[in-house]
């Protein structure tokens, strides 16, 4: 049962989930007092608080709460559920290879890099692609995009919206007709009003919001993919206690977890780097920790090579180890303009 369904006041909802407490069985096993410090209240109130959870609890399952388990699923139909399932093209070819066609849906994928590596421009990429509609191969679905930095440019956006639909009318795998009754829905303003976009400016706004997903695309069935620019920022400031923010991003990232299986929607993460010591120096890494990074089901390093962009999977279960290069340009992420040379000349 999660802390938002709880009958005690707003107030104490809100400390309860900025304390990183979002389920009920997060602090059941706590005492009063370690409650009442980490949410600053009296120990009165504490016991309070969990003499109400512990008898919600109790009224949760004897009203069926136990029955929520689902029933099992065969590795058979996985496999072929998987196979079925188109994923979001980045529209760089290369790219695409190494993630096995594109980003993945049912689960979480976290995207790390340098500053001006382009981080943010694929993520804006993610949500104008997410709507390709199906007849051409995509999923025909809606984005949710959640700036934490206030990085997201709406212009930016437009003009890649109008090379996606470029894109598509130089497609021919379709007839005429076909795509002019396409291009009525994929028009540049249409795509930008299938997008999302929330702007939290703390750490407290980010975790209200993404408990707040479950019912918002519960509304909005056909958003196929939940991006986060970035996961770090507000995480990487004011926090003295390590432990209380390590407990917060875990709560978040099993709710991001559940939210892209239960919805069968994609979640990418983006995420900034910070200076490791290893073996004698100093090196980049994805910033978080290393416990973050069991949080996401796949995870993608962008690095410079040179004066070209180049893009690493670093984790993932399904995918082997690759690199492959990729271009920021003015239609939006492309293949690199080398391997279009090679191209060309082959």
């Amino acid at each position: 049962m999660e802390v938002g369904r709880l009958p005690i006041s707003a107030s104490q909802r809100s400390k309860l989930i900025a304390a990183g407490y979002t389920t009920l069985s997060s602090f059941s096993s706590l005492s009063p007092s370690h409650l009442a410090r980490d949410l600053k209240i009296s120990d009165n109130e504490a016991a309070e608080i969990m003499r109400v959870a512990s008898h919600s609890h109790r009224l949760d399952g004897s009203a069926g709460g136990c029955g929520t388990v689902n029933g099992a699923q065969t590795a058979w139909d996985m496999l072929h559920e998987e196979e079925m399932f188109p994923r979001i093209t980045t529209s760089c070819e290369d790219l695409d290879n190494i993630l096995g066609g594109g980003i993945n849906c049912k689960e979480v994928t976290e995207i790390g890099g340098v500053p001006g590596i382009g981080k943010t421009q694929l993520g804006i990429q993610l949500a104008i692609n997410v709507q390709i509609p199906v007849d051409y191969g995509g999923l025909g679905g809606k984005a949710i995009y959640i700036d934490t930095e206030g990085s997201f440019m709406v212009e930016r956006a437009l003009q890649i919206a109008e090379a996606c639909i470029e894109d598509m009318s130089e497609c021919g795998g379709l007839l005429r007709k076909d795509f002019q009754a396409c291009q009525l829905k994929m028009h540049p303003n249409n795509i930008l009003e299938n997008i999302f976009y929330f702007r939290v400016c703390s750490y407290t706004e980010q975790i209200a919001l993404i408990n707040y997903l479950d019912k918002f695309i519960s509304e909005h069935k056909d958003v196929k993919i939940v991006i986060v620019d970035s996961v770090t920022f507000h995480f990487r400031q004011d926090f003295d206690d390590m432990a209380l923010r390590t407990r917060l991003l875990s709560g978040m990232a099993l709710k991001l977890m559940k939210l892209a299986k239960d919805f069968s929607l994609a979640v990418v993460l983006l995420n900034q780097v910070t200076t490791k010591y290893i073996d004698g120096s100093f090196q980049l890494t994805l910033a978080l920790g290393d416990s973050w990074s069991h949080s996401c089901t796949n995870r993608v390093i962008l690095y410079w090579n040179g004066n070209e962009r180049y893009a690493y999977i670093d984790k993932s279960p399904s995918l082997r180890s690759a690199s492959a290069p990729y271009s920021v340009t003015s239609k939006g992420i492309r293949n690199s303009a080398s391997n279009c040379k090679r191209i060309k000349m082959m």
